[in-house]
């Protein structure tokens, strides 16, 4: 930032109702019809509510940033207070696109800018920067899955998003570039014509589009099936399969689809006598644990061989049949005749010379109210042999055994994943995604569209632009039915499942020994129409509002930020290969739409020597890769704090990882300080750092003692060029005046105690990168390393310092508790301690939160406080008391009978949930886990146990009982 830029804090350097994001981010995890991220896979995505949220709050100015209108901290949290409002609105899945709430986001964002452009309205560049008419563009130079400039277009920027990745960059054009054009337009296909009131409706947004790719997406299916069908047998139920089996006699004479052929990779048994026989590699036999339903495969081993039978009811041998042939985690098995073990490196010897194969083990179709269960058959084996494909993908999978585990067992090509059927099913609808082009262009002419010969490439409107349009979603949804049609997705035998998975169960391409080949033409998971209806959905909801554009390009020398607004979510030094992993879908995309984007699938496969990932694979070694790394993230941040927009800080997200903390709280880690490092490098200044999370805080406490978010947001701005350098002493005592009125700030916007550690980095930080170098006693440049320690010890003495504001009981407490909890000890030692704290054992007792017997001392636990406790009559009230009955109250009944209790305590119940961050503090140092919960609970309930207090009467409170709890 130069001097001749003048700024406003932002909302989102200051405070952030983070509770509220978290919870809807947690919340979209369930969320899928209709979730941009179902009309095509990517990994590591940013939630939708976290991006709308970010966004917001770093193009709106922080109240303080007005002193003229809200002159004291009363006024200016009150003002805070209306945008978090705002915000917990914004992020809810209800109002992803209710224009009411969106444009109440608008007009915050519109006048915060109408406030920069008259406070520099005598900048040099003020014309180009600053016109208050036109709201400054939104880029993410790695956009990725495209979540963060989806949402900047919904909040109405126009919406930038570039990649390297050209399935990333494919991606965004689908989801902020294409909509637009087509914005309100009806369908074009001849259905709409014949009933001519769907024409007469209105279109709002993609609908149009999402219509049409429905109705193609028919068309291809009904062709496909007149190709291939024969591929894909029924199975007649006969009267002699039902004699074993009384739960097929309904389904006699019936022929029922099939929606999966289970099969078990198969090797040559190791045991010399059966050398000759193709022994099966099964993870399970278990085809269904639903109770009452279980279904399951039972292997008969006959005349030196063997076949399968399916069996439903209980297995006797529940072991043996949940395990399969696996004897342990990896690649152990046993031979099914003689027990032999098949050890892993005899199965990689086997794939490696390409002896491994696969047999058909089960047969699952379609019944009246649920799964059937068949065992397999001659016919059925046979149709899966019965064709070879005309084309397979060639292309090379990298030997990361990490990431990618099939390549040592011999699978070293995209195509070995790929049954022959798979493959030519797949090819054939391919072909359609062509064929449909061309059909669709004849439609849209017909409907009125102009035949101007212009595609996407060429920002055609008209009828080729339109049908290519159609066809891209319809190549994703040949992307998903790829995710779903390979040898590594499994079969998922739980009760409330059933069904395939997909291959990209995790970030990675793991070996599947017993795989699952769906029927495209079913009604079932994986089925055409089904992955279809889902790319449509996730159209059906794509704002289609302002401009957009997506382009593929390095961050390392991209000029796209220039004046922009900037948040970004790059890489993460080594966690996903992107371009690897991109790869199984590229080679499908390229051969689909190659004619329609011929620059984006120049390349054979997806371009990987210029990923900013650190792959010790690619680079030679660990340290070469982290130096790749590096080199290129400082480039890229550099390009950024270059180019962005003065007016505006830029949020950058970084995946926290709990494998790399190695620090009490979670927040000191190599990644972590790496990451800032190059960060800090590229002349950015840190003014927040923001924990983001998609799983909810009391889970991620009880997982372990390091509740780590998934994420935490940046908040940058470039660093003054006169930036000045400081000693050690003086970073410290800078830390020690403005961390705690920041501490203050991040508690009154109720952080949640297990979100504060990481929150307060940023206000650490903010001091720390203010200087161009902070020199310790030997004039050697402070760490990232030493500078998080040095601010995660003031910010521990910040909140001692809370102490001041508790009575002398409840430090003696708080002290006790952090030695021992809940837990007893010495009576002398106690009365030590209470000498120091100003206080008396006795009096503890008399006060109501310790108990002494036999020369012991110790705490009551919540549990054992009085229920019938009532602070307006507690002659000896303490801050201990207080938290220990709320939490005792809402654990047992909840946040309403919590709100009688803080009505009744009025003003002192701040200083109660104040004590309840220090707690936390301590439990997780300790590592209690069941308190941390407890603690952390209470502050994430606090607003509605607030709101609920201020409803109830004041001629109520002092009547309401304490026996009520």
């Amino acid at each position: 930032m130069t001097k001749t830029s003048a700024y406003r804090k932002k909302l989102i350097e200051v405070a952030l109702p983070l509770e509220a994001i978290n919870k809807a981010a947690a919340r979209e995890k369930s969320i899928r019809h209709g979730h941009p991220s179902t009309l095509h896979l990517w990994w590591a995505r940013r939630p939708l509510a976290a991006a709308r949220a970010v966004i917001f709050a770093q193009m709106v100015d922080d109240p303080s940033a007005h002193p003229d209108l809200f002159p004291t901290e009363k006024k200016q949290e009150k003002e805070r207070k209306r945008l978090f409002k705002i915000i917990e609105e914004l992020v809810r899945w209800e109002n992803t696109n209710n224009e009411e709430v969106l444009q109440a986001a608008r007009d915050e964002i519109w006048q915060s800018w109408r406030h920069a452009c008259a406070a520099n309205a005598d900048h040099p560049r003020a014309k180009e920067l600053f016109d208050r008419h036109t709201l400054p563009a939104f880029h993410d130079p790695f956009a990725g899955g495209g979540a963060l400039p989806l949402e900047a277009q919904r909040l109405g920027l126009e919406s930038y998003a570039s990649d390297l990745n050209p399935v990333a960059v494919l991606i965004n054009k689908a989801m902020i570039e294409i909509p637009p054009r087509f914005a309100g337009k009806p369908p074009v296909n001849p259905m709409v014509a014949e009933q001519g009131g769907l024409f007469e409706r209105e279109w709002k947004g993609a609908q149009g589009l999402a219509e049409d790719v429905r109705y193609y997406g028919q068309w291809m299916r009904d062709e496909a099936e007149k190709r291939i069908g024969h591929l894909y047998p029924t199975v007649e139920v006969t009267a002699e399969m039902a004699e074993e089996r009384p739960d097929l006699r309904p389904y006699v004479g019936e022929k029922l689809t099939v929606i999966a052929w289970l099969w078990a990779r198969t090797v040559k048994s190791p045991n010399p006598a059966f050398a000759n026989v193709d022994v099966p590699l099964a993870s399970t036999f278990m085809l269904s644990t639903k109770p009452g339903k279980e279904a399951y495969v039972e292997p008969l081993i006959e005349n030196g061989s063997y076949r399968f039978t399916v069996k439903t009811g209980k297995p006797v041998n529940a072991v043996a049949a949940k395990n399969g042939t696996k004897l342990s985690r990896g690649a152990n098995f046993k031979c099914l005749i003689s027990e032999a073990p098949i050890l892993g490196d005899y199965i990689k010897a086997e794939g490696r010379a390409g002896r491994i194969g696969a047999r058909l083990m089960a047969i699952v179709a379609e019944g009246v109210r649920g799964r059937v269960y068949l065992e397999p058959t001659a016919e059925h084996e046979a149709a899966a042999h019965a064709t070879s494909p005309e084309w397979r993908p060639d292309s090379p999978l990298p030997d990361d055994p990490r990431n990618f585990w099939t390549v040592q067992y011999g699978f070293t090509r995209l195509g070995d994943l790929f049954t022959d059927r798979q493959l030519v099913a797949l090819t054939t609808f391919s072909k359609l995604v062509g064929d449909v082009r061309e059909r669709i262009q004849r439609d849209a002419v017909s409907s009125g569209l102009i035949r101007d010969g212009r595609g996407l490439e060429q920002d055609g409107l008209g009828a080729t632009a339109y049908a290519e349009a159609v066809s891209l979603y319809l190549a994703f949804a040949l992307d998903r039915t790829v995710d779903r049609g390979s040898t590594v997705c499994s079969w998922d035998n739980s009760p409330k499942m059933e069904a395939l998975r997909n291959t990209f169960g995790r970030q990675a391409i793991p070996m599947v020994w017993d795989f699952a080949e769906g029927n495209p033409f079913s009604g079932s998971s994986g089925n055409w129409l089904n992955n279809v209806e889902w790319s449509s959905k996730a159209v059906e909801l794509l704002p289609g509002t302002s401009g957009g554009h997506a382009i593929q390009l390095d961050a390392t020398c991209q000029s796209i930020s220039t004046g922009k607004v900037v948040s970004t979510d790059p890489p993460y030094y080594d966690n996903i290969g992107y371009a690897d992993l991109s790869d199984f879908f590229y080679v499908w995309l390229r051969r689909t739409l190659r004619a329609v984007f011929p620059g984006l699938f120049a390349t054979i496969t997806v371009p990987k020597a210029e990923e900013l990932v650190a792959s010790p694979y690619r680079h030679g070694s660990k340290d070469h890769a982290e130096q790749f790394f590096l080199r290129g993230m400082t480039h890229a941040m550099h390009r950024i704090a270059q180019q962005s927009h003065p007016a505006y800080p830029v949020t950058i997200y970084y995946a926290f990882k709990q494998s790399e903390s190695d620090g009490s709280d979670g927040t000191t880690n190599t990644g972590w300080d790496t990451f800032l490092a190059a960060v800090i490098e590229a002349g950015f200044a840190i003014s927040g750092t923001w924990p983001m999370r998609t799983e909810l805080a009391n889970r991620m406490i009880g997982s372990g003692a390091n509740a780590l978010a998934s994420s935490i947001v940046l908040v940058c701005r470039s660093r003054q060029i006169d930036a000045r350098t400081a000693t050690r002493r003086e970073f410290v005592a800078a830390l020690k005046a403005e961390l705690p009125d920041a501490l203050r700030h991040l508690q009154a916007g109720n952080i949640a105690p297990v979100d504060l550690a990481q929150a307060a980095i940023g206000p650490g930080m903010a001091v720390y990168t203010r200087y161009a170098r902070v020199l310790d006693a030997e004039g050697q440049p402070l760490t990232v390393r030493s500078a998080l320690a040095l601010i995660n010890q003031v910010l521990d003495e910040a909140l001692a310092e809370q102490e001041g504001d508790f009575d002398a009981d409840s430090r003696w407490a708080l002290a006790w508790f952090e030695q021992l909890g809940f837990d007893e000890g010495e009576f002398g030692l106690a009365e030590q301690l209470s000498k120091a704290k100003n206080t008396a054992v006795s009096g503890l007792v008399e006060a109501g939160i310790a108990v002494g017997a036999k020369g012991k001392v110790r705490l009551l636990k919540p549990g054992e406080l009085p229920p019938n406790w009532d602070p307006v009559t507690d002659e000896r009230l303490t801050v201990w008391e207080m938290v220990h009955q709320l939490v005792r109250v809402l654990e047992a009944y909840g946040e309403g009978a919590a709100a009688t209790l803080v009505a009744k305590l009025g003003s002192q119940a701040e200083t109660a949930r104040e004590l309840c961050y220090r707690l936390y503090t301590i439990c997780e140092r300790k590592r209690r886990t069941q308190e941390a919960i407890s603690y952390n609970g209470l502050v994430q309930s606090w607003p509605e146990i607030q709101r609920l207090a201020q409803e109830i009467p004041v001629a109520e409170i002092a009547t309401r009982p304490g026996e009520l709890f």
